[in-house]
């Protein structure tokens, strides 16, 4: 009698684990759209790549597999890890073969409420952006070219039958398609939230969720320096593309944003990052070169790297030493929740 025990659970066996491998990955994706914290709005979900449970699932998957990798070393999680707040804290990051990129890579943090991706904006939406690394021969490939890359990876995906049952589930069919891996990834990637924070719930009308500190470095922030002409709005940037000096004082600087649009008042511009999280994304900047939030305030107060295509808003503050602590101390007010309950997978949870 023990013995066909020991046979029936060998049989049911796979199928017990898979059913706990799905039961284990679906606990951070319902099965509408998840309900951002307070402080932020609804997401709009793209028309072409909407909201489900099982893409949600297999971009979590994907986006911490470093299958996606020529090498198998580097995974999207590699330079946006959730214990560096979706950041890899570091002033340039590393793909495959240690090789070092240019510029820091940026919290994936509240990205469900911006277009343009990348410091210079290059990538049209999250779904090109999750490409972007697959193709990048300093990042994740050992190939020549973007085709070559995609092909790469996804030859291998299609190996593993594991990721084609989740492919089938998340888009009604079994074919795995490089777009299909970017608009996983994106889902994945909206549900990634930051709010709930101190300034929100003071906001909302809690007088004690901020320090006197806070209260007064929130009025520096919105009226004495008006950090808001470009840091504005829910998610504390507009999106825009500025000139702060950053790189300048280079002999060949990186020139940004003129890169991707050739025009000139692009030149040194660089994405205005959101300030949710601010505290946990160090280092700053796209060169990363300010450790602290003191450093970036000093920047400011300084007026800039004085060039020829620097913002005309870029002028010495004259922040006295009070002033400046309290705005580091308000910005540590936009530290909030909604990515921090996000784990990696674990080793029994990845396809097979």
């Amino acid at each position: 009698m023990i013995d066909i025990h020991r046979k029936l659970l060998a049989a049911f066996l796979p199928l017990a684990l898979l059913v706990a491998v799905d039961a284990a990955s679906a606990q951070h994706f319902p099965e509408k759209p998840p309900k951002p914290p307070l402080g932020l709005p609804k997401v709009i979900w793209p028309e072409e790549n909407p909201y489900s449970q099982a893409k949600a699932e297999l971009g979590w998957l994907l986006y911490f597999d470093k299958r996606l990798s020529s090498d198998e070393t580097v995974s999207c999680a590699s330079c946006h890890a959730v214990e560096k707040a979706f950041t890899d804290g570091a002033a340039f990051s590393t793909g495959i073969n240690g090789q070092k990129g240019g510029r820091s890579a940026p919290t994936v943090i509240n990205r469900a409420y911006s277009t343009l991706q990348f410091w210079d904006g290059r990538a049209d939406s999250l779904e090109d952006q999750a490409k972007g690394p697959i193709a990048n021969p300093i990042e994740m490939t050992v190939e020549k070219d973007a085709d070559a890359a995609y092909k790469d990876r996804i030859v291998a995906l299609k190996a593993v039958p594991g990721y084609v049952k989740r492919f089938d589930a998340a888009f009604g069919t079994k074919d795995i398609t490089i777009d299909r891996v970017a608009q996983a990834i994106a889902t994945f990637e909206r549900t990634v939230y930051s709010g709930n924070a101190p300034y929100d719930r003071y906001q909302n009308g809690d007088e004690k969720a901020m320090t006197a500190s806070q209260v007064r470095g929130m009025n520096v922030f919105f009226n004495k320096v008006a950090c808001d002409s470009c840091h504005l709005g829910f998610n504390f940037t507009d999106g825009s593309y500025e000139n702060i000096g950053i790189g300048m004082d280079k002999k060949d600087p990186d020139l940004g944003r003129f890169l991707v649009t050739r025009r000139d008042e692009d030149r040194g511009a660089f994405k205005t990052p959101t300030l949710r999280e601010i505290e946990h994304t160090g280092p700053y900047m796209h060169d990363g070169r300010f450790k602290t939030l003191e450093e970036v305030v000093e920047h400011y107060d300084q007026g800039g790297i004085k060039n020829e295509y620097l913002d005309e808003r870029m002028k010495p503050l004259k922040l006295t030493k009070q002033d400046k602590a309290d705005l580091v101390a308000f910005m540590k007010a936009l530290s909030g929740e909604g990515w921090q309950h996000i784990n990696a997978p674990t080793k029994d949870q990845f396809p097979r």
